[in-house]
């Protein structure tokens, strides 16, 4: 009888080794896979873009499907826009109305109130309610389509996905953005204006006078025309974390999440340059 036959009689089982213990990554192994990462995904968006403006440029064009991404950015983000502008306005107000008070420059609240929307709030607002409601729109609808294998079949039927899919919806954001800041201004300015005179008696005409005192179109215009780089940054991630996506349902969940993150993060730094860019050329 051999040994194995007398442990099995014994009601005992061979030992049978154990794997080799594996070690926890080191924290420069992770700082090193974190950076590589970020190299790998720049340089895919930056080949994504190429790809995209190479496709914009070159006929034919989709115009049909331009005026489509027009409508679903713009006049289906106009309500939440308009809404968010309005309250916006009243928070201002209140607080411009306090703190003026409180230093005794009441007469300063129509200037404070025109500057503060038009120039810090409307837009940076504007960007991040349109990075959060179209970027996940985007980023989901086009990952769908990439799980469910669309986007191959439309390739496969000769038609350029990236100018079809990507190009119009980047462009149909940067049109649309500085629009959307001019309606989110305007919502801001009047019931900004409405919470003043429930508390005080000012005409409109005062307040936009007032207001608009000494204004030049140089303080207001690159601060709403920068918009349209918003505009250009959600359409791009949105694009393209959308047509990357992989794994099924979860990596759509994935994609839109992915796309409002990393807009939103976007948006705020190209927001600190392009402040800084414009305090520089229009002093």
């Amino acid at each position: 009888m051999s040994d194995h036959e007398v442990i099995a009689d014994n009601g005992f089982s061979p030992l049978i080794p154990e794997p080799p213990f594996k070690l926890m990554p080191s924290v420069e192994d992770y700082a090193m896979n974190l950076v590589n990462n970020l190299f790998e995904w720049f340089g895919s968006l930056g080949i994504f873009s190429w790809k995209v403006l190479q496709a914009a440029v070159t006929p034919p064009y989709e115009w049909r499907e331009l005026i489509r991404q027009l409508d679903e950015v713009g006049s289906k983000s106009f309500p939440l826009i308009a809404l968010a502008g309005a309250a916006i306005g009243v928070v201002i107000s209140m607080e411009a109305r306090y703190s003026l008070t409180r230093f005794g420059a009441r007469s300063m609240f129509p200037a404070t109130l025109v500057y503060s929307v038009i120039q810090v709030m409307g837009p940076i607002m504007t960007g991040l309610i349109v990075s959060g409601r179209v970027g996940a729109g985007m980023g989901a609808e086009l990952a769908s389509m990439k799980v469910s294998e669309q986007i191959d079949a439309i390739e496969a039927s000769a038609i350029n996905p990236y100018r079809l899919l990507a190009a119009t919806r980047i462009l149909a954001c940067i049109l649309m953005l500085p629009l959307l800041t001019l309606a989110a201004d305007a919502t801001g300015l009047l019931t900004g204006w409405f919470a003043q005179s429930m508390v005080e008696p000012l005409s409109f005409h005062q307040f936009i006078e007032s207001g608009f005192h000494g204004a030049t179109f140089s303080a207001f215009l690159p601060q709403t025309f920068k918009t349209a780089v918003y505009g250009l940054i959600i359409g791009t991630i949105a694009c393209f974390q959308g047509m990357r996506t992989r794994g099924g349902a979860a990596g759509v969940g994935r994609a839109a999440t992915n796309s409002v993150v990393i807009a939103s993060l976007f948006v705020i730094l190209a927001d600190v340059v392009l402040v800084k860019f414009i305090l520089v050329v229009f002093p």
